[in-house]
């Protein structure tokens, strides 16, 4: 039954009632394309619903192939593997799409995306994106402020944006968007820097664009205020 204010997608599909002047071949017509719209709308119900994440699965598939490396909340304890509790699962389930296609580089990583179904994708992205994150701390006091105006500010004379535009003043990113950063390991910060910049990673143009311009010395910086926002 429907509700007139608030009628669910069966309800969509066009009224016709047959007169006794309506040519068989309109009628005909009709029924196939409410019988096509009918079809549609359960095929995008099926979708909707096969698209919906088994976070216990997510869990069991991310104890089985990611805590090792990645800690078994998401919270890495190995300042080169990076943290991915409470990451945005988009971004998540993007990157390891990317691994198992070849289109972002790591061996290691590819052979165990590779190994993985979109559904585990997808399982283990949502189950990790709800553990909380440890929040971490800069530890270069003498780089701070370096690091602080590259990252709310950018570097006007060489055009390098602010990371705040996109990742938000205090790292949380932007759902679906831009990965959150806030807390996340100086070291592979700095790793994935100087990988857009030097052409080892190559799946995001923004990326490669900003840190093509970047120092070293900046990069650090700007790594190392990463980490300790919260």
């Amino acid at each position: 039954m429907c509700e007139e204010d608030d009628p669910g997608p069966h309800c969509r599909i066009p009224l016709f009632l047959p007169s006794r002047t309506t040519s068989p071949m309109k009628l005909i017509a009709h029924l196939l394309l409410a019988s096509t719209m009918a079809a549609t709308t359960l095929s995008v119900q099926a979708q909707g619903a096969a698209a919906k994440p088994d976070l216990a699965k997510g869990e069991a598939t991310y104890t089985a192939t990611c805590a090792a490396c990645h800690g078994a909340d998401g919270n890495s304890t190995v300042p080169i593997q990076p943290k991915l509790s409470q990451q945005h699962p988009q971004y998540t389930v993007k990157q390891l799409q990317e691994f198992k296609s070849g289109r972002r580089k790591d061996p290691v990583m590819q052979g165990f995306a590779s190994a993985l179904s979109d559904a585990d994708m997808r399982n283990i992205a949502y189950w990790v994106s709800t553990k909380q994150g440890k929040p971490g701390f800069a530890k270069d006091k003498a780089m701070v402020a370096m690091g602080e105006q590259i990252y709310r500010g950018g570097i006007a004379d060489r055009k390098i944006a602010a990371c705040a535009g996109c990742h938000s003043p205090n790292g949380a990113g932007i759902p679906a968007q831009y990965p959150r950063l806030s807390g996340q390991h100086a070291d592979y910060t700095v790793k994935q820097l100087i990988a857009f910049r030097d052409g080892a990673r190559q799946n995001s143009q923004p990326m490669t664009d900003v840190a093509a311009k970047m120092s070293d010395r900046e990069i650090r910086a700007v790594a190392d205020y990463i980490a300790g926002l919260r």
